[in-house]
């Protein structure tokens, strides 16, 4: 990413109508898989590999970079607990973390 990139992405505001807001909201349909206080965790919709989850939090952030660091904290807790839980489930080699 360019500095203006960057610069331009700071400037996007969060949008309450994001699929992702909506999903927390329950307007949209999800196939849940863990959920607490701070984070859900669903399938995807359209899973690039068997058993593709999406972590999300619940704080209202754009993207990585506006997330605050105990959110990020918290998220990342979730992740680490459900990722062995899915590989081997689905008998994977392995676990790809993107964002």
């Amino acid at each position: 990413m360019t500095r203006e990139n960057a610069s331009e992405a700071s400037s996007l505001t969060y949008d309450p109508n994001n699929v992702f807001a909506k999903v927390l909201r329950g307007e949209l349909p999800s196939h849940k898989i863990y959920e607490d206080e701070d984070t859900l965790a669903f399938l995807d919709i359209l899973p690039r590999a068997e058993g593709h989850a999406l972590v999300i939090t619940k704080e209202k952030a754009r993207d990585l970079f506006d997330v605050s660091p105990q959110a990020l904290a918290k998220l990342m807790a979730v992740v680490q607990k459900l990722s062995p839980q899915i590989k081997e489930a689905v008998g994977g080699d392995g676990v790809l973390i993107a964002q």
